[in-house]
């Protein structure tokens, strides 16, 4: 196997321009990258081979880029859900305190499963996955279910502006 500098020498451009590719800003990507990278040092003794060392980094950097995203309180979802112009940004509103009394108001009168994803996802921090695991179901359907969430607690939101 190559030393970790032949394998930084090697991959750190492809590895910048696929965090790049996902996260769409220059600093995240630089950030992201030599966070991988230093992942991957500490990681090299376990690393098995089992994968091409590309590979093994791209998915070393998805997760970090992951990880990155849900610490920052930015959705990591689906295209369907980024795509959507956010003029009533709920995760935020549930940080002011004064309107968040408004949104616990609506958030209570949801019906299930709703309530509970949106619930799971904002204050628990959940991952799509996780909260998939908890009803048994796909990534997908805790995704869409957290989207219309949020689209239903809009639709009150607005009724009362």
């Amino acid at each position: 196997m190559a030393t970790f500098e032949e394998i930084y020498e090697l991959y750190f451009k492809d590895v910048y321009l696929f965090v790049f590719s996902l996260s769409k800003d220059k600093h995240i990507a630089e950030d992201i990258t030599s966070e991988t990278f230093l992942k991957a040092l500490s990681a090299l003794d376990t690393y098995r081979g089992e994968s091409d060392v590309k590979v093994w980094l791209f998915q070393i950097a998805k997760n970090t880029y992951f990880s990155y995203l849900r610490k920052h309180q930015k959705e990591t979802a689906l295209d369907m859900i980024s795509d959507i112009e956010d003029t009533l940004n709920i995760e935020k509103i549930v940080s002011s305190a004064d309107e968040s009394m408004s949104v616990h108001k609506v958030l209570h009168m949801l019906p299930e499963p709703y309530k509970e994803v949106f619930t799971l996802r904002v204050f628990g921090n959940l991952s799509f996955k996780q909260i998939a695991e908890v009803f048994g179901k796909t990534d997908n359907w805790a995704c869409v279910t957290f989207y219309r969430a949020k689209q239903k607690i809009r639709d009150e939101m607005r009724k009362h502006e």
